[in-house]
């Protein structure tokens, strides 16, 4: 059952506890409701996936107090200060370059090397954030494909019993998503939302549009994902000495180097733990000269869908990416 939280001292405090136990929270922001969870917790960015269907596991925006806290998690560089103090708090995402003690777990970028991060104006959503004291990630409360929900009733519609709580925000008042920037060498707008491409350049000068095909940094984007480097095989029912295995359930033998999604094999725990596998396995076939990666088969109910969609973006051949 969802519970609906007023828009109280007292529902935003029962809504920072539950995100911070790692349960699943729906909350309003000026743009559409967000689903929230930890950030910093794999199981519960996993659960948010779980609950919209999502079939590919895009990168999530986290969202923070104020720009102190989202740029203590990503590299600021000069143009993210100038924009962040024009247009935070307020609809616009920026993606930067995660810093290496970023707590936030890789499943919600993703796996890269990148951050989208917000900081939104909404006064309720901002209160709890600060409650919550660590980022919260949050797409849209709302199952994969529907239409955005921009009131409390309509995500009860869309996710009732399958989240824990919805914080009755009220009304949005953008009712459109965040505007996404990306902010590495060349400012590149990966999505229009609430803040306008003309209002941007207004203060920083000309915007590219991503290409089609461009890798994928951001919520709204179709593209490959971060792959290792190493070679990977799916679906794999035997595993070479000189291969790295990322399994699931009982592990084949004779592997060099093991991973275990899910022992148990859940694929909720399997998802959660997909990216970190992917980089540890990489990284020990980096140092021992391996040949590859296998895998074993993941079904494709539920998260496995996901999971099986960036598993094969990863097996891809490399001039696909």
């Amino acid at each position: 059952m969802t519970e609906t939280l007023a828009a109280d001292e007292a529902g935003i405090a029962a809504a920072a506890g539950l995100l911070r136990a790692g349960r699943l929270v729906a909350f309003g922001t000026e743009t559409v409701y967000g689903l929230g969870g930890d950030a910093t917790n794999a199981a519960a960015v996993a659960a948010i996936f779980a609950a919209k269907g999502r079939p590919r596991f895009n990168p999530l925006i986290c969202h923070y107090p104020d720009a102190d806290s989202a740029f203590a998690d990503v590299v600021a560089n000069d143009l993210a200060r100038i924009v962040a103090a024009a247009f935070w708090p307020g609809p616009l995402t920026l993606v930067l370059p995660r810093r290496p003690e970023c707590p936030v777990a890789l499943l919600a970028g993703a796996g890269l090397g990148t951050l989208a991060v917000r900081v939104p104006a909404h006064q309720l959503a901002r209160a709890l954030l600060r409650a919550v004291d660590r980022p919260v990630a949050a797409p849209s409360a709302n199952r994969s494909g529907q239409v955005s929900p921009t009131t409390a009733g309509h995500v009860r519609d869309g996710l009732g019993g399958r989240i824990d709580a919805v914080l009755d925000s009220g009304p949005c008042a953008v009712g459109v998503e965040s505007t996404v920037l990306d902010l590495g060498d060349t400012p590149v707008l990966l999505r229009p939302g609430g803040v306008t491409q003309e209002a941007l350049e207004a203060l920083i000068g000309p915007i590219a549009r991503a290409a089609p095909g461009a890798a994928l940094k951001g919520p709204g984007m179709l593209a490959s994902h971060y792959a290792p480097s190493l070679p990977v095989r799916l679906a794999a029912t035997s595993v070479a000495a000189d291969e790295a295995l990322l399994a699931f359930g009982a592990p084949l033998a004779g592997a060099a180097a093991t991973f275990q999604l899910s022992a148990a094999g859940d694929l909720r725990e399997a998802a959660a733990r997909l990216f970190d596998g992917l980089r540890r396995l990489d990284e020990e076939g980096a140092r021992r000269g391996l040949v590859g990666i296998a895998v074993m088969d993941i079904p494709g109910r539920g998260l496995g869908e996901a999971i099986n969609d960036r598993l094969g973006r990863a097996a891809a051949p490399r001039g696909n990416d």
